[in-house]
């Protein structure tokens, strides 16, 4: 026969080990509750608007890649005179020389593929596998290319593309790399991810 003392001690442990268990279930289904506040992964990976600082870019630099809209590279280049005028040297070798490919939005149809014509800014991918392609910002021979004097080479299967990132026909990608929506703060501030054309 039990006594008092001994059935108290084990209402109080069947209690207490209710309560632990109980308490851990509540706070299991706030955590998903709690969850849910957040942006979920695919949210973060649509991509919120990126703002980058221009205001120390020189003429004939780059900044980037920047691993910064959606989880993808951006370049931004700030074109020289000379770079400019480089651009209409070898339209017949492109592929795409005026942009009729959606690779960019209306207002970088153009022969820069840009608001501004000093200004490119580009998703730092290549159209054909997505691998990075390397900037070669100044205008000269190139030892794998003789008659291609810059822009951006793709090293993982040779993809050749100019300073406003139009492919060079015979590059196993077929098109142009993307100019992503873009827009300004003022003089010195990139906006990735908006443009006035889409803006609410």
């Amino acid at each position: 026969m039990t006594d008092d003392s001994t059935n108290a001690g084990r209402r109080r442990f069947l209690v207490g080990s209710t309560s632990v268990v109980g308490a851990a279930g509540v706070v299991g289904a706030a955590v998903p509750f709690i969850g849910s506040w957040n942006p979920s992964a695919k949210a973060r990976a649509a991509g919120a608007p990126v703002r980058i600082d221009i205001s120390r870019l020189q003429v004939g630099e780059m900044l980037g890649p920047i691993p910064a809209w959606r989880g993808r590279p951006i370049f931004v280049v700030k074109r020289s005179e000379e770079l400019l005028s480089a651009l209409n040297e070898d339209l017949d070798r492109l592929t795409d020389p005026d942009s009729k490919e959606p690779e960019q939005p209306d207002y970088a149809q153009n022969a820069t593929r840009s608001r501004t014509p000093d200004l490119l800014v580009l998703v730092g991918l290549c159209p054909h596998l997505f691998c990075s392609p390397t900037p070669h910002i100044e205008l000269r021979a190139q030892p794998f290319d003789a008659e291609w004097r810059g822009g951006f080479f793709c090293p993982c299967h040779g993809s050749r593309f100019d300073l406003a990132g139009r492919v060079y026909s015979g590059s196993p990608s077929s098109r142009n790399m993307e100019v992503p929506p873009y827009s300004f703060e003022g003089d010195d501030v990139l906006v990735i991810g908006i443009d006035e054309e889409t803006a609410a």
